[in-house]
C-alpha cells in the first residue's frame, strides 16, 4: 500500500460513525490534550493562500495518550459514548473501532451508559470467604467485581463517583446494609489509618515496613527525617556500576512472583547499547489476596520513589512510570504528592541533588485488567493498545516500552533496594537462607486474628506466620492455605510447617508467587472457592492464543461438570479432562495467564482431594 493509499485509509477510517460529542465530553477531552488544533482535521492557508494538510502524524505520536484520554472522560462522563469516541479519534488520529476494541478491553470502562455513582462490589476469593459474598447475592444497584486488593479488611466496596471533580473512595469492611446505604448516595467516609494494614507498626526493627505508623506518607520532611535519601546519595556517591554491584551480591530476587534476579535484569539493561532507556514500577496488584504493594504506596510513597530513582541511576534510564492499579485512589494520591514533593527538593527531575542525573516519573493509571501485571502487557497499555502480552524474545531488556531498554520491576522489589544500598548487598544477604534472600512480605487473610501485611525474614514456616497474625479466629479450624493467590497453589493443614522459602515451596510442589496467603476455615465452601478462580480467568484471559481462550472457557465447564459428578464413574473422565486442559494452558500458553490458571485448581484436585472419583 503506498503512504498516500494509506494516509487515505486511515482518514476513511476516522469517518466510519457519525455520533457526535457532547460539550461536556469535549470538555473532558480538551482538559487533557488542550483545545484542538485548528489543523488537525484539515490543513490552514499558507502566505499563498494554499490550503496545506497536515495528516496525521504528529497526532499519531500521542497514541500512549489514549488510556488517559479515556480515564478522563470515564472520570467526568461514567461512560464512552460513541460520540466521545469520535472526538477522541480526531484528536488522537486513532480509528473508533481501535479506540472501542481499547476501552472494552478494561474492566472499568464501558460503552454503555450508566449511572454517575457506580458501587463495586468485591466477590473475590477473600470476600466470599468472609462474607460470601457471591455474585447474585450483591445489593440491587451495586455491581461485582474482582479483587479490589483490601482484603485485610475483607468484605470490600469501592464507590466511583463521576463528574468534574470525580471521588473515589473504598469502605472495608462492608455489610449488605453498608452496600445498600451507598448505592442510595450514602458517603463511604475516610478510609481506615494505613497502620492498620500493618498489625507490627509502628516496630523500628522492621526494614521494608519500619515508616508505616510512624511518618507522615504525606511529608518529605518526615520521610528524609526518618533515613529517607540516604540511599539515593550514596548511589550517587559509590556510582551506577557500583549499585548494580551490591544489587547482584545481595541476591534479591523479583517479589512478584517470577524470582528473576534483579541485579541481571539490571545489569543487561545497562549494558544495551541504546542510550535511551525506560523504567517501569509494575504497581499494577491484581492478583486475588494479594495487597501489599497497596499499602506501600499508600504508607511509604516516598521510599518507592527513592527506590526508583536509584534503579534509573543504575540502570541510565531517563524516564519512569509507576503503572498503578485504576482501583487504588489512595495509593494515587499518595504517590501524586510524593512525585510532586521530591520534583520541588530536586530529587527527580533535571539535575537530581546536583548530580548531573536527571530522571522523571510518570504515574500512569491502569483500567481494569490482570493480565496488565505481565511485564509486556503493561508495554501495550501504557502504549495506547489493548494489554495484551508480547511474544519473547526480544525481551524487555532490549526492546521494550517503546522499543527502547526497559526495567520492569514491581513495588515491594523495588522497595529492597533500599536498604541493600544503605547496608551493603553483603550485608543484605545474610538475611534468609541460602536459595532465599532478603525480606519478604506476606499477605495474610482469612480465618486469622489479625490479618494484614507481615514482614519476615525468608525460612520462617507457614505455622510461624500465621502465629505472627494471631493465629485461628475463635472457633476456626484450618481447612487450607491458598498460597500465591488464585495463580498459586492451595496447601492444607498438614503442611504447616513449610518453610517459606522459594527452595521449600518448589520442592513441596508450591508457590510463594506474589505472597498471598488466605487462611481458610471449615466455614469456607472450597469447591465454590475453585469456581470463583476458574471464572476468574475466563474473565481476565486477554483472549490473544488460543491455549488460554478457549483452555480457561473449558475448565471452568469441565470444573462445573466435575461438581455434579463427584463421587459417580463419570468423575474420573472430568478429573482427568479437568487434568489434561491444565496441561495445555501451560506448555501452550503465551504468557503466564494460561500457565498458571490450572495451578491452583490442580492442587485443590491432588493436595486437599476436594473431589472423590
Amino acid at each position: 500500500m503506498s503512504e498516500l493509499s494509506r494516509k487515505v485509509k486511515g482518514a476513511m477510517d476516522l469517518k466510519i460513525a457519525s455520533a457526535t460529542a457532547t460539550t461536556d465530553e469535549k470538555r473532558a477531552v480538551d482538559s487533557l490534550l488542550g483545545l484542538a488544533p485548528e489543523t488537525s482535521q484539515g490543513g490552514e492557508r499558507n502566505v499563498a493562500g494554499h490550503r496545506v494538510a497536515r495528516g496525521g502524524e504528529s497526532l499519531r505520536s500521542l497514541r500512549h495518550m489514549l488510556l488517559p484520554t479515556l480515564h478522563a472522560v470515564n472520570d467526568q462522563i461514567g461512560w464512552l459514548s460513541r460520540g466521545s469516541i469520535n472526538y477522541i479519534s480526531q484528536r488522537l488520529d486513532i480509528a473508533p473501532a481501535d479506540i472501542y476494541g481499547v476501552a472494552t478491553f478494561y474492566a472499568l470502562f464501558t460503552t454503555n451508559e450508566r449511572p454517575a455513582r457506580q458501587v463495586h462490589v468485591c466477590v473475590d476469593l477473600a470476600c466470599r470467604a468472609m462474607s460470601g459474598c457471591k455474585e447474585d447475592s450483591i445489593p440491587t444497584g451495586a455491581v461485582a467485581s474482582p479483587c479490589l486488593g483490601v482484603c485485610e479488611r475483607a468484605p470490600a466496596v469501592l464507590v466511583i463517583e463521576t463528574g468534574l471533580t470525580p471521588r473515589y473512595e473504598v469502605l472495608a469492611p462492608a455489610s449488605v446494609k453498608d452496600i445498600t446505604d451507598l448505592v442510595a448516595g450514602k458517603s463511604a467516609g475516610p478510609e481506615q489509618e494505613i497502620a492498620t494494614a500493618v498489625p507490627q507498626a509502628p516496630d523500628e526493627s522492621l526494614v521494608l515496613l519500619s515508616r508505616i505508623g510512624r511518618v507522615d506518607p504525606l511529608s518529605i520532611d518526615d520521610y528524609i527525617a526518618s533515613d529517607g535519601y540516604v540511599a539515593l546519595r550514596r548511589a550517587i556517591e559509590i556510582g551506577a556500576e557500583q549499585v548494580i554491584a551490591e544489587v547482584t551480591a545481595s541476591g534479591l530476587v523479583g517479589r512478584g512472583g517470577a524470582a528473576f534476579p534483579t541485579g541481571r535484569k539490571w545489569s543487561a539493561v545497562a549494558g544495551q547499547a541504546v542510550k535511551t532507556r525506560y523504567l517501569i514500577c509494575n504497581a499494577d496488584e491484581s492478583e486475588p489476596g494479594t495487597f501489599k504493594d497497596r499499602v506501600l504506596m499508600e504508607g511509604d510513597p516516598f521510599a518507592l520513589v527513592e527506590a526508583m530513582t536509584i534503579a534509573a541511576f543504575a540502570t541510565g534510564c531517563q524516564h519512569g512510570w509507576i503503572y498503578l492499579r485504576g482501583e487504588y485512589p489512595r495509593a494515587l494520591k499518595h504517590l501524586t504528592n510524593a512525585v510532586e514533593s521530591a520534583r520541588s527538593r530536586s530529587m527527580l527531575g533535571e539535575n537530581i541533588l546536583g548530580s548531573g542525573f536527571s530522571f522523571d516519573i510518570t504515574i500512569f493509571r491502569g483500567a481494569g485488567a490482570y493480565i496488565c501485571g505481565e511485564e509486556t502487557a503493561i508495554f501495550n497499555s501504557i502504549e495506547g493498545y489493548r494489554g495484551e502480552p508480547r511474544n519473547k524474545p526480544p525481551f524487555p531488556v532490549e526492546v521494550g516500552l517503546f522499543g527502547k531498554p526497559t526495567v520492569v520491576n514491581n513495588v515491594e522489589t523495588l522497595i529492597n533496594v533500599l536498604p541493600i544500598i544503605q547496608n551493603t548487598g553483603e550485608k543484605y544477604a545474610t538475611w534468609g537462607t541460602a536459595g532465599s534472600k532478603g525480606k519478604k512480605l506476606f499477605c495474610i487473610s482469612g480465618a486469622v486474628k489479625k490479618p494484614g501485611v507481615y514482614e519476615v525474614t525468608f525460612g520462617a514456616t507457614l505455622r510461624a506466620l500465621i502465629d505472627l497474625a494471631g493465629g485461628l479466629k475463635s472457633g476456626s479450624d484450618l481447612q487450607a492455605v491458598l498460597l500465591g493467590g488464585a495463580a498459586g497453589g492451595f496447601v492444607g493443614p498438614q503442611d504447616l510447617d513449610l518453610e517459606l522459602t522459594l527452595e521449600a515451596a518448589r520442592a513441596a510442589g508450591t508457590t510463594l508467587g506474589s505472597g498471598v496467603v488466605m487462611v481458610l476455615d471449615q466455614n469456607v465452601d472450597m469447591i465454590d472457592q475453585l469456581q470463583r478462580i476458574a471464572a476468574f480467568f475466563r474473565d481476565e484471559s486477554c483472549g490473544q492464543c488460543v491455549p488460554c481462550r478457549v483452555g480457561t472457557v473449558r475448565q471452568q465447564e469441565a470444573l462445573a461438570r466435575l461438581v455434579k459428578s463427584s463421587g459417580t464413574s463419570n468423575a474420573a473422565v472430568d478429573l482427568q479432562l479437568l487434568r489434561d486442559l491444565g496441561q495445555v494452558m501451560r506448555d501452550a500458553s503465551i504468557c503466564g495467564l494460561g500457565q498458571t490458571a490450572h495451578n491452583a485448581i490442580d492442587s485443590a484436585l491432588t493436595r486437599l482431594k476436594v473431589f472423590s472419583a
